[in-house]
Formats: structure tokens, C-alpha cells, sequence
């Protein structure tokens, strides 16, 4: 992510930016309901919106974002709804510090702002830390085409997932209404 782009997010969380809805969606909500409590990574987790909310579902929630405002937001929304999460300001292509295995890894709407090289080290950090049989559910945007610059992935992004994940669920709408996105569900083979 360039220095430009890094400093517009670090000043829309002087505010309220535009995709810190503060609403969990409803395919998270779908998740909890499937899977037993266990440890989870929300990367990207902003003001700590879904890691507060897995905390709330008995997960161990550990919550990553590279600006410190949102984290600073963050801890104190889980001091708010009584919850612990591990909540800390750090880079998703470099996670030190953080070990694994976590039974589900959350991502909405980080890996689709990344560079290639940075999607390519969030996805060596994302087989590392994700348990045999974990889940990794991802919400990305898709770029306008695919030789367009900006934010938003491609096909091959996200096939750069499997092997060694396997895609066992997506759903494609439009974010607003007008950008193409989708949820997928990745699981790491187990045992």
C-alpha cells in the first residue's frame, strides 16, 4: 500500500469513514451459528465492529489494524460491551508477534486494498496461522477491470488461495449497490 493511500485511511478515522458501518454483517452472524467457539484473527478490524461481536459468541478474539486511531476506538468499544479482545496496531503481511493456529481468520475488506507483493505475504501469513480445518472468511470488492488501478481483486487474487485452502462457499453481489463483491468461505484441509 503506498504512503498516499496509507495516510487517507489514517485520516478517515480522524471521523467516521464510510465503511465502518459499525453492523456485523449477516454472514458472520451465520458463521457463529455453525461453528463452536475457538480462537479467531480479525484482520483489518478497524474500530473492532465483528471482533467485539465474535467476543460476545465466546470467541478468543485477537483484532489487527495498521492505524492506531481505529485500535485506540477499538479497545475502547470491547471496554464498552464488557468484552476482551487482544486488540493491536500492526500490518497484515507482517504479523509478529501473533501465533496461531486460529480456528477462523476474518477479513472484511482488507486484502482487496492491498499490493500484490502485500496480497502475497497476507496469504503466507494466512496459511501459517490458520488452523487444519480452521476457516478463513473473506469480503473483498472486485476493481473495475482487471488492468484497472486501485483497490479491488481479481479472479486470480483470489484463487491464489487454493491450493493450499479450499473454497467451499461464495456468494457475488455489489457493495452500494455498484461494485461487483463477494464472500468467500476458505477451509484449510484437516487432518
Amino acid at each position: 500500500m503506498s504512503l498516499l493511500r496509507k495516510l487517507s485511511f489514517i485520516l478517515w478515522y480522524w471521523r467516521d469513514p464510510p465503511w465502518d458501518t459499525g453492523i456485523t454483517p449477516p454472514e458472520v452472524y451465520a458463521f457463529l451459528e455453525t461453528h463452536p467457539p475457538g480462537r479467531a484473527l480479525d484482520l483489518g478490524c478497524g474500530t473492532g465492529t465483528n471482533a467485539i461481536t465474535l467476543a460476545k459468541h465466546n470467541w478468543q478474539v485477537t483484532g489487527v489494524d495498521f492505524v492506531p486511531a481505529a485500535i485506540r476506538k477499538a479497545k475502547r468499544k470491547a471496554a464498552q460491551a464488557g468484552v476482551r479482545v487482544d486488540f493491536r496496531v500492526g500490518d497484515v503481511t507482517r504479523l509478529k508477534g501473533i501465533s496461531g493456529p486460529f480456528d477462523l481468520i476474518l477479513d472484511i475488506g482488507c486484502y482487496h486494498g492491498l499490493s500484490e507483493r502485500g496480497k502475497a505475504d497476507y496469504r503466507s501469513q494466512i496459511f501459517h496461522l490458520l488452523r487444519a480445518s480452521g476457516t478463513f472468511l473473506l469480503y473483498v470488492f472486485f476493481r473495475e477491470s482487471p488492468a484497472a488501478p486501485g483497490p479491488g481483486v481479481v479472479e486470480a487474487d483470489l484463487g491464489a488461495f487454493s491450493p493450499p485452502l479450499d473454497l467451499i462457499a461464495r456468494a457475488d453481489g455489489f457493495e452500494r449497490k455498484t461494485r461487483p463483491s463477494a464472500w468467500l468461505t476458505f477451509q484449510k484441509p484437516g487432518p
